[in-house]
C-alpha cells in the first residue's frame, strides 16, 4: 500500500528544519560572541603588557639620567662607573676602599663616600614610591691564599664580602649628612655579600681580579610589584 505525505507532513517537516536552521545560528552567535570576548580580553592583556613596559622603561630611564647627571663628573676619579640597565654604580677595586683582608674603610674612600652618599639619596629620593630599595653588594675576587681550596676560599670571601658591605652600609648610615634619611634607609637600605659568585670577565672571558674586586649600590625598583597590580585590574 502507497503512502502519500501529506501537506500537514510538509509543513511539519518544514517547522522542524526552520527550528533546526534557529538553533544552528543561535550556536554560530554565541560562539562570534565568545570569539569576539577572547579577542577583546587578549587585546586588553597586550595593552596591559605595553603599559608595564613603557612604566617600566620611563621609570628605569628617569632614574638612570638623575643618576648620571648628578655623577658624570666623579665616576673617572672615583674609579666608578653606571650600568644604566640594573641602575648599578660600582666602584671598582676595593683593595683600595679596604686594606686586604680588612672591613675597615680606609680614609681616602671615606672622603669619598662621605661625598657621594648624600647626593645619592638625594637623588633617588623623588622616586622613592617606586623603590623597593638599595642593595650594598660586596664583591671579592675567587682567590684567598694558595693554601685553600675553591670551597674554603669562596666561603672566606663570602664572610668578607658580607661584612665589607656591612661595614660601608654602617659608615654611611651615621653620616650626619643622611640624617634626615635615616628611617627609610633602615627600611630599604641592605648590605649583601656574593663573595665571588658573580666576577667580572676579561677581554677573553676569564676572571677579572681587580675588577671583581668591587663595592655596588643598586637600585632595586618595584617593577614586581607594579606589574602584579597592572595585571590584577
Amino acid at each position: 500500500m502507497i503512502e502519500f505525505s501529506t501537506k500537514a507532513d510538509a509543513d511539519d517537516s518544514g517547522s522542524e528544519w526552520i527550528s533546526v536552521s534557529d538553533l544552528m545560528a543561535g550556536l554560530m552567535m554565541v560562539f562570534l560572541c565568545v570569539a569576539m570576548f577572547m579577542m577583546n580580553a587578549a587585546n586588553t592583556e597586550r595593552e596591559k603588557v605595553r603599559k608595564i613596559a613603557r612604566s617600566y622603561m620611563e621609570n628605569q630611564l628617569a632614574i638612570y639620567e638623575s643618576l648620571n647627571r648628578e655623577f658624570e663628573k666623579d665616576f673617572k676619579r672615583w674609579g666608578a662607573y653606571l650600568d644604566k640597565e640594573k641602575l648599578e654604580i660600582t666602584f671598582q677595586g676595593s683593595d683600595a676602599m679596604f686594606a686586604t683582608g680588612d672591613v675597615e674603610i680606609t680614609e681616602n674612600y671615606r672622603a669619598v663616600l662621605n661625598k657621594f652618599f648624600p647626593r645619592y639619596m638625594a637623588v633617588l629620593s623623588p622616586y622613592q614610591d617606586s623603590i623597593n630599595g638599595v642593595h650594598i653588594e660586596g664583591h671579592t675576587s675567587s682567590s684567598w691564599s694558595d693554601k685553600y681550596n675553591a670551597s674554603d676560599s669562596y666561603f672566606k670571601n663570602l664572610s668578607l664580602s658580607q661584612r665589607r658591605a656591612g661595614s660601608v652600609l654602617e659608615y654611611l648610615y651615621f653620616l650626619d649628612s643622611v640624617e634626615s634619611y635615616r628611617t627609610w634607609i633602615l627600611k630599604n637600605v641592605a648590605a649583601v655579600g656574593y663573595s665571588s659568585s658573580r666576577p667580572v670577565p676579561d677581554a677573553v672571558g676569564n676572571e677579572d681580579v681587580e675588577r671583581s674586586k668591587r663595592v655596588v649600590f643598586r637600585v632595586v625598583t618595584n617593577s614586581d610589584s607594579r606589574i602584579r597590580s597592572i595585571l590584577e585590574e
